[in-house]
């Protein structure tokens, strides 16, 4: 307030009255290194935690289909001819198990071969040539592996024997075992 002689002034202040709109570049700053922060903590643990998530599924879905050969060992006395085909509800006979079932290219998880434990390159379906054609596996044992396309997950060995092992290196994991505890081998 100023006064000329009987006249009063009213000035006004302008640094107190100006509005602020807007951030300033140092808070804009600040929220991005924030934002920075969480996504370096959150977006590994969630990865982890669907890489679980995966792995407990495949190893459910291993139980189930050892369940079912076991069945199928009641009914036949052997292990040969078993075919998960009706487990899934596909025609014709299935070599594989895609998981997540249906899954293709990229969005496969796992996949899961069974074979025959005494020779692992065929499947308990295996039949010769000849006509009719005869079983060429003798069925007493199984093998069944799951393999990941995720090289930070697990892969699994499950075998009629009652092993169950994982190891996360693909190459390590045979239809006999999954290799030794110092070069990742872990039961479950």
């Amino acid at each position: 307030m100023k006064s000329i002689g009987d006249v009063t002034l009213f000035q006004r202040d302008s640094s107190k009255s100006r509005r602020v709109n807007g951030f300033t570049l140092i808070e804009l700053m600040l929220v991005l290194v924030l934002i920075a922060i969480f996504m370096v903590i959150a977006i590994p643990s969630y990865q982890e935690y669907v890489r679980r998530a995966d792995a407990s599924a495949v190893q459910q879905e291993m139980q189930k289909i050892a369940e079912q050969l076991a069945r199928h060992k009641a009914k036949n006395f052997t292990y040969r001819g078993f075919d998960p085909a009706y487990i899934y509800g596909a025609t014709g006979p299935m070599t594989s198990i895609i998981l997540p079932q249906g899954a293709t290219g990229t969005a496969i998880k796992y996949t899961i071969t069974i074979r025959d434990a005494d020779d692992s390159t065929k499947l308990l379906t295996a039949v010769d040539g000849s006509s009719p054609p005869k079983p060429t596996v003798r069925g007493r044992n199984w093998a069944m592996k799951a393999e990941t396309s995720d090289v930070k997950n697990y892969n699994f060995l499950m075998t009629s024997s009652g092993m169950k092992c994982k190891n996360k290196t693909k190459a390590n994991v045979s239809y006999a075992d999954c290799g030794t505890t110092v070069t990742g081998k872990e039961d479950w």
